[in-house]
């Protein structure tokens, strides 16, 4: 680990990384808080960020190759983290969420990814990788809406692990994720463990509210591959939605 900044309350560790990252800091740099008044999660939505979380932002040096694939290989490196240290097994909804199954139901999100690369001065292109997982969440806390679609590591535990441990998980899995992206075999390695458990394969897909297909798997560059009748097509951004059982 590098440098650690912590803040009881922040409006975004994302934000304040990305400072950090343009202004030159090293490779592990860390920011983290207890909670945020404005966090951000993709595509301009927000993060609720209440107490019992682990909201973190890291840095690390963007990879020379396969720069799509941060995302989705961290999520995986995480996935692997919180189940063998936590014992909580997730799927990965593609690109940059960790969903936990709920018998009879739909599956509840555990955990949220936000990347941004930004030019960095010590590092040539820095990738910021922001880190969201329910530890502890009292969900009355939350959103009407987002009540009964997250779960925490403290469903599963009790009492639930320290935020401490979980973030050093955390740490250790992003950084190595994507420094596994520097080779070929790294970056070979880090899609068979998104492929396997990718989330939603052979369900209709929504992507920004519109019908898109059914979901057949992720592509070498981390795109999105769904089919209609005999034709499949490249999904590469978006807001998913998949259609459930």
């Amino acid at each position: 680990m590098g440098p650690r900044e912590q803040y009881a309350t922040i409006p975004s560790t994302q934000d304040r990384a990305i400072e950090l990252a343009r202004a030159g800091a090293h490779e592990g740099t860390c920011v983290v808080a207890r909670t945020q008044s404005a966090g951000r999660g993709r595509i301009d939505h927000t993060w609720e960020s209440p107490p019992g979380g682990l909201y973190l932002s890291l840095i690390a040096r963007a990879p020379e190759v396969h720069r799509s694939l941060v995302s989705l290989a961290v999520g995986a490196g995480l996935r692997g983290a919180i189940s063998g240290r936590f014992g909580v097994r997730a799927s990965l909804k593609w690109p940059n969420d960790l969903l936990v199954p709920t018998p009879g139901g739909a599956p509840r999100k555990l955990s949220g990814i936000l990347i941004d690369e930004v030019p960095s001065p010590t590092l040539g292109r820095a990738e910021v990788a922001g880190i969201g997982v329910n530890v502890s969440l009292d969900r009355e806390q939350l959103s009407a809406p987002l009540r009964g679609a997250t779960v925490s590591l403290g469903d599963f535990m009790d009492p639930p692990p320290p935020l401490e441990e979980v973030e050093e998980a955390v740490v250790d899995a992003a950084l190595r994720s994507i420094r596994e992206l520097d080779t070929e075999a790294g970056a070979q390695a880090a899609l068979a463990r998104c492929r396997a458990i990718l989330y939603g394969v052979g369900r209709r897909a929504w992507v920004d509210g519109v019908p898109t297909g059914i979901i057949q798997g992720i592509g070498e560059d981390g795109e999105l591959f769904v089919s209609q009748g005999s034709a499949q097509f490249a999904i590469r951004a978006g807001d998913l939605r998949v259609e459930e059982p």
